[in-house]
């Protein structure tokens, strides 16, 4: 069995389920060698050793012994359903690259959750992707967090909106800046970010003074209400920056409008690492694999990761899904151990982490009680390049299952 999109009954109606006898990795906490995790109506219910957890006659028990188990893998930058795999321009829904300032726009109106990606998520021990706008425009719109399986968006959404996504760099001034209008430049990408929280601002003015004197308040501006929500702190800035430069600039905004940032990409932060510390800015750190296919990425290196965090950074890591594949995730991960990220962080960096910088640790992100009951059973250590995920639950559904006779018939007919 291996279902995502339109294949399986709405996510939410949780299940119950019990994974005994495996090692369990919870992220928050210790490794248990023989643990059991216990789902109850789609939340975890327990997790501990075999001999802690007692099983409801009721629930479900599944012998994981040998196999290890871990929270599904948080992905907190891709574009999975709204740029699809395998599509040209109709499955290009990522930039509406008609106004550099689109935050009213909402990512979830876009995402196909019929885009084959989200099983190759599920096959990757990916459980959970904040989908994001692209960087064609210096404010690209509302983020959505998403489950990696449902028959819908609105099955699948678990936080609308996640962040708010803004661009600096070439992507934005390319873009508008070949159409003739502002910004052509990164002082124009600047001035642009400053205009539009500045206008965000004065229509709050108006508003709070209009009712102050009883009066009707100004038109709607749902660009600006949308700005105000990472103004006030109710969500995230999360900053698309490659170059030091770039990165510069985004702490300069921070620190000047307050907003709470995320810096995505990160490709130099290693150049600003100290900075970035001092200022206890998270990155999600990625893609790391791949070519440095353009100037921004020239210092682009698989050391970042190890880098950031031995200065004292928090990081995550992405995939950009689909400039690195979903199901590659993990493999980020490993590379970045290799370069000298330890294990441990390399773990937190694709679960708990980039929920914690999203605000999304209250449902994902690691096997602790009250928890969503996303649950990945792997054949072996998932740093481990020729491990595999066997089994990936969604809110205690079985949603995903490695079967090699049933992969080879999908070859000839994917949608067997």
């Amino acid at each position: 069995m291996a279902t995502a999109g339109f294949s399986g009954p709405p996510v939410g109606q949780g299940r119950d389920v019990a994974l005994v006898g495996g090692r369990v990795v919870p992220v928050e906490g210790a490794v248990l060698e023989r643990g059991t995790v216990l789902v109850r109506d789609g939340r975890l219910a327990a997790v501990g050793r075999v001999d802690d957890v007692p099983v409801p006659d009721d629930v479900p028990v599944h012998d994981v012994t040998g196999r290890w188990v871990l929270p599904g893998f948080v992905e907190a930058h891709g574009h999975l359903g709204i740029f699809e795999d395998g599509e040209d321009w109709p499955g290009r829904d990522h930039n509406e690259m008609t106004d550099p300032v689109t935050a009213r726009l909402r990512a979830m109106d876009a995402v196909n959750p019929a885009d084959i990606a989200f099983v190759d998520a599920l096959g990757g021990g990916v459980t959970s992707v904040v989908v994001k706008p692209g960087s064609g425009n210096v404010v690209g719109g509302r983020t959505v967090a998403l489950k990696a399986w449902g028959r819908t968006v609105d099955d699948m959404c678990f936080r609308e909106p996640a962040s708010l996504k803004s661009a600096l760099g070439e992507n934005p001034k390319r873009v508008h800046g070949d159409k003739g209008r502002l910004p052509s430049t990164r002082m124009g990408v600047a001035a642009v970010v400053r205009d539009a929280l500045d206008r965000a601002l004065y229509h709050r003015t108006q508003k709070l003074q209009a009712a102050e004197r009883g009066e009707i308040g100004p038109p709607p501006d749902p660009t600006s209400d949308t700005l105000l929500l990472a103004l006030d702190g109710e969500v995230p800035w999360c900053q698309h920056a490659h170059r030091a430069d770039d990165i510069a600039t985004a702490l300069r905004l921070a620190r000047e409008y307050g907003y709470r940032l995320v810096l995505n990409h990160a490709t130099e932060g290693q150049l600003l690492a100290a900075e970035l510390a001092a200022a206890d800015i998270p990155c999600l750190v990625g893609p790391t694999l791949g070519s440095r296919s353009k100037v921004e990425l020239r210092h682009r290196t698989l050391r970042t990761p190890a880098l950031l965090h031995a200065a004292g950074v928090r990081v995550g890591l992405s995939t950009d899904h689909p400039v690195v594949p979903i199901a590659f995730l993990v493999h980020q991960a490993t590379f970045a151990v290799k370069e000298g990220l330890p294990a441990e962080e390399a773990l937190r960096a694709i679960t708990v982490n980039p929920a914690r910088f999203l605000g999304l640790d209250d449902r994902v992100g690691s096997l602790t009680p009250g928890l969503d009951g996303d649950v990945v059973v792997w054949d072996g250590d998932p740093l481990d390049v020729m491990s595999r995920a066997l089994t990936t639950y969604v809110e205690g559904r079985r949603v995903y299952d490695f079967d090699v006779a049933e992969m080879v018939g999908r070859a000839a007919d994917p949608w067997a």
